[in-house]
């Protein structure tokens, strides 16, 4: 029988930063389903960022809970947190966060040291990150180069490959097509949406830009979600 429960399911959500009474979200229920594509809109300030330190687990809430893969993280220590993000989250960051003098295969590669799990299931690993790189569009031979000598979108395309590696359950990418033109940013989508479908992760992008909204399964507006995000997140 299908797993029909969410991936992804927050309820009764409540975090403020110490010291910030001017902030707090407040949400009542956020979920995403398995496979599906989300895009999470929001200006600056309407707590996108704290929202995803939540789902990510390097901050707990006050009260409710989070469930991650039918596993309430905030239950968890801090340690089992870390490793359990490795098994079941891939990242894309805004800035691609990678190791600029690392091999492109280095880079892709380094989220499995962490993610024993994650690592079997993408065995094996170098013939699967080189299929990574050429179905997100990379040349054959970027496999070797550094990284840092790589064009924005190439360094892109790279982010993206470590994130999708080993099939994580849940690709979260935080503004990763700020620095790219429409025509890019539409290549680059059409790509990742490709591959998360191909391994069956959900994929949940945060953005500002609502331009975006026709790549995705559903849209989602903080404003829709929180009762409050008040100030800087």
């Amino acid at each position: 029988m299908p797993d029909i429960d969410p991936i992804l399911a927050l309820r009764d959500v409540k975090f403020s930063w110490p010291g910030r009474a001017s902030f707090g979200l407040d949400l009542p229920e956020f979920t995403l389903d398995r496979s599906e594509s989300v895009l999470l809109l929001g200006e600056s300030g309407s707590g996108k960022s704290t929202l995803l330190s939540l789902i990510c687990g390097t901050i707990t809430p006050q009260s409710g809970t989070v469930h991650l893969s039918g596993t309430d993280i905030a239950s968890l220590s801090a340690g089992k947190r870390d490793r359990f993000r490795a098994e079941q989250i891939g990242l894309i960051f805004q800035q691609f966060n990678l190791l600029p003098y690392a091999s492109v295969l280095d880079n892709i590669l380094l989220p499995l040291r962490f993610a024993p799990e994650r690592r079997a299931r993408a065995d094996p690993v170098t013939d699967t990150a080189k299929a990574l790189c050429l179905n997100l569009g990379l040349p054959e031979d970027a496999i070797n180069a550094k990284a840092g000598t790589l064009s924005v979108g190439q360094q892109q395309r790279v982010a993206a490959a470590r994130a999708l590696i080993g099939a994580p359950p849940l690709i979260i990418a935080d503004e990763p097509t700020s620095a790219l033109d429409a025509a890019t940013q539409a290549t680059f989508l059409n790509l990742l949406f490709a591959q998360a479908r191909a391994s069956g992760s959900t994929l949940l992008m945060v953005s500002h830009d609502a331009r975006l909204s026709d790549h995705f399964d559903r849209v989602i507006h903080m404003s829709d979600i929180s009762r409050s995000a008040m100030a800087h997140a």
